[in-house]
């Protein structure tokens, strides 16, 4: 590309140039790296309407030069519920080397980093899994699963059982359950990303040494988990005090203490993630800005020896 010229890279062209490994290494490199000095932001208001706005700042990962800044907007009755924009930044210069949708890059980042904390916290082996909320997240947790562990039955819950069925054909032979709590009650691993502002799952409905992963609780009220089931498990997310201020833990009204660290120390080997078979564990993201770097970084070096995407000078 020439100076000063930016990369405008769609929803299809993302598509076309994300890959489960390629991308699931790049987020395991993100965990594994030393964080920066520099404190994430993830701001968040709500509009007029019936949506919110995210910012999240800035995105940096060690050894590669960008970062993002991503700019997000949900309106959860909509379709797509998620529009926005990352815009990669070289770290030196501040040039915008692109702009890319972001809700792309947020099922991807999101989807196979909890792809990559199931496998991690998850019994081996896990016979079942159960999907509630059937969605671009969840499909993106089954495809980066699917990379680096096997099981042997799929449960799918949505509130659009069409949806359900299609998800489960698309993922293998599959039962379709309605209610969330039968869904759960045998499965080894379970995988919600819903909307949902009230509990879905209680300690009672999943097995004592199951794992769970809850994606949608990334913003204050937004629960998917009670309160006594996370304090039954060992809790793991991606970081404390946001899980605190708009995460799982603080809308429950827990505490720090509530969480036995987070899938980085787990990665690491600071910390046990699963100490026995017997244990519960529980994964509970907010979602970090240097995931949207990884994947931005993926795509925009792919687009560049493919061709993919199109210039634009913002400076014209």
């Amino acid at each position: 590309m020439m100076t000063g010229m930016t990369l405008l890279l769609s929803r299809s062209d993302l598509e076309k140039l994300l890959e489960i490994r390629a991308c699931t290494e790049a987020l395991r490199h993100g965990f594994l790296s030393v964080p920066p000095e520099i404190t994430p932001q993830r701001i968040r208001t709500d509009l007029p309407g019936p949506g919110t706005a995210t910012a999240l700042i800035p995105g940096l990962v060690d050894g590669i030069p960008a970062y993002t800044v991503k700019v997000s907007s949900e309106f959860p009755q909509s379709q797509p519920a998620l529009r926005g924009v990352v815009c990669l930044h070289d770290v030196d210069t501040g040039e915008l080397l692109a702009v890319m949708d972001s809700a792309t890059v947020t099922a991807w980042r999101t989807g196979l980093s909890a792809a990559l904390a199931t496998d991690v916290l998850a019994r081996r082996p896990a016979a079942s899994v159960t999907v509630i909320g059937a969605g671009a997240q969840s499909d993106l947790v089954m495809r980066g699963l699917a990379a680096i562990r096997r099981w042997e039955r799929l449960a799918v819950c949505d509130l659009n059982i069409e949806r359900a069925r299609v998800f489960g054909r698309r993922h293998g032979a599959a039962v379709t359950v309605v209610d969330p709590r039968d869904a759960a009650r045998d499965a080894d691993m379970i995988v919600l990303a819903t909307w949902s502002r009230t509990p879905l799952l209680d300690d009672r409905d999943v097995k004592p040494d199951a794992h769970v992963t809850s994606l949608g609780a990334d913003e204050p009220g937004k629960a998917e988990l009670s309160p006594a089931l996370l304090r039954a498990g060992r809790v793991i997310v991606d970081d404390i005090p946001l899980a605190l201020t708009m995460g799982a833990l603080g809308t429950a009204a827990l505490s720090a203490t509530a969480a036995a660290g987070t899938l980085s120390q787990v990665l690491r080997g600071t910390i046990p993630g699963r100490r026995t078979d017997a244990d519960l564990t529980i994964y509970t993201p907010v979602g970090l800005p240097w995931q949207d770097l990884a994947l931005a970084w993926v795509a925009y070096r792919r687009a560049r020896g493919t061709g993919l995407g199109r210039g634009f000078d913002f400076l014209a």
